[in-house]
C-alpha cells in the first residue's frame, strides 16, 4: 500500500502508544518514540529499539541519552494492503519495540504472538 501520509502515521504510532497499560508506560524510563521512512541498512525492518534494556540497566546508566523507538513508516505501508493491516502492525510493531525496552527477547516476542 502507497504509504501513508507522515502526520496520519504518527497518529497510529500515538494511538498505539495509548493502548500501552498506564503501569507500563510509567515504567519506560528514558525512552523516545521516533517515526522514520526506513532503515538505511535494513530497508524492510519495521521497527528496531536502540538502547539498554532495563534488565541490562546498571548504576552506571545514570545520564545516558534516550533509548530510542524506530518505527519505520514506508516499511509497514509496504507489506500492508489495507489501512486496517497498517493499524494493526503499527500497533505489533511499537509492543513489540516497547518489549526489547523490558528485556524480552524475540523468541519469546514470537512465542507471546507479538513476532
Amino acid at each position: 500500500m502507497k504509504p501513508l501520509p507522515l502526520p496520519v502515521f504518527e497518529a497510529l504510532v500515538a494511538d498505539a502508544l495509548d493502548e500501552v497499560p498506564p503501569d507500563l508506560l510509567a515504567l519506560m524510563d528514558n525512552v523516545v518514540v521516533l517515526v522514520e521512512d526506513r532503515n538505511p541498512e535494513e530497508p524492510d525492518l519495521l521497527g528496531i529499539y536502540e538502547g539498554f534494556a532495563l534488565t541490562e540497566r546498571g548504576w552506571e546508566y545514570g545520564g545516558a541519552l534516550p533509548d530510542r523507538i524506530m518505527i519505520y513508516r514506508e516499511a509497514i505501508c509496504d507489506i500492508c494492503e489495507t489501512a486496517e493491516e497498517i493499524v494493526e502492525e503499527v500497533t505489533i510493531t511499537v509492543v513489540h519495540e516497547i518489549a526489547h525496552h523490558f528485556g524480552i527477547e524475540e523468541e519469546r516476542l514470537h512465542e507471546l504472538g507479538w513476532g
